[in-house]
């Protein structure tokens, strides 16, 4: 995926929602161990990699997940943090996504010249039920960044978080399914629930998929295939724009990047019906879905 940055992988389960963790999964089909944690090689560099042109790989104004198969505040990864930074540092043209089941480490490991936050970087905590999102999103509202977000995944419990919006610092809210392990469900009356608190608030809200097991009105259903639940999300109209997120991105010298100038997704026929869309980079044209990538 052309939106996923993973400068170090694997993690060590630290809550509930580590239980049935995908990473884990995916490594042991691999049999490979997701609790060891290594520095990437190739992807280690990714955002300031170029292309035979000399272009960047990455275009000014994508959105880019930061570590996905691990969490970026682990602390076997200390030592690699501050390179990370340093890379981001090197390109304020592209929006990082951070997303973190340690809040609590955060304050001690921000590069020195943070100040009040980035303009360029957001930063989310997983809510994976009421625990943790009690637990952890204090921690959000105190830490030093401009743009902030919740993502409840796997959706394991009803989580409330009408407390913590009348602050105005939560931008954006995410909610997913489980999808491997033991499957535990999740429910839709949950995810309307949390929905209408951030419509409430004016908050964009994303539903992208359902996970395997979904109960609706006392039914239980069990949706295959990450596409599939993507498409039920979209179709149930639970997602929401909220008020749009305005990130200030600007070239090395600090001078701000034109609209015309940033990137601007694409998406294909497959893409319309998908519950990422709103938060997506769009379509990496791979050529997968129709088949033209096949020799």
């Amino acid at each position: 995926m052309h939106d996923i940055w993973n400068p170090w992988h694997g993690c060590k389960k630290c809550s509930e929602g580590c239980q049935n963790c995908y990473m884990y999964f995916l490594d042991a089909m691999r049999e490979k161990n997701g609790a060891d944690i290594y520095r990437t090689k190739a992807g280690f560099r990714y955002p300031i990699s170029k292309d035979r042109s000399g272009q960047y790989k990455v275009k000014s104004g994508e959105m880019i997940r930061v570590c996905m198969t691990s969490d970026f505040f682990l602390e076997e990864a200390d030592s690699w943090r501050d390179e990370a930074w340093d890379i981001m540092r090197q390109r304020p043209d592209v929006k990082f996504f951070l997303l973190t089941k340690r809040p609590e480490r955060v304050a001690d490991h921000l590069p020195w010249d943070w100040g009040e936050g980035w303009e360029h970087v957001m930063f989310n905590v997983t809510c994976e039920n009421q625990r943790r999102a009690d637990e952890r999103i204090p921690f959000l509202l105190s830490l030093p960044f401009k743009h902030k977000g919740i993502m409840c995944a796997p959706y394991i419990g009803p989580v409330s978080i009408r407390e913590y919006l009348p602050a105005g610092q939560i931008e954006q809210v995410l909610c997913d399914g489980e999808n491997y392990g033991g499957v535990r469900p999740c429910h839709y009356e949950w995810v309307k629930s949390l929905r209408d608190e951030c419509v409430e608030y004016n908050v964009t809200f994303t539903f992208c998929g359902t996970g395997r097991v979904f109960v609706k009105d006392g039914r239980t259903y069990h949706i295959e295939g990450n596409g599939l639940q993507s498409q039920q999300a979209y179709k149930s109209g639970l997602s929401f724009q909220g008020k749009p997120i305005d990130f200030k991105l600007t070239d090395g010298w600090g001078y701000p990047i034109p609209d015309e100038q940033l990137y601007k997704p694409y998406f294909g026929e497959r893409c319309q019906t998908c519950g990422m869309r709103q938060t997506c980079n769009g379509c990496s044209r791979c050529g997968k879905c129709d088949g033209s990538n096949r020799l």
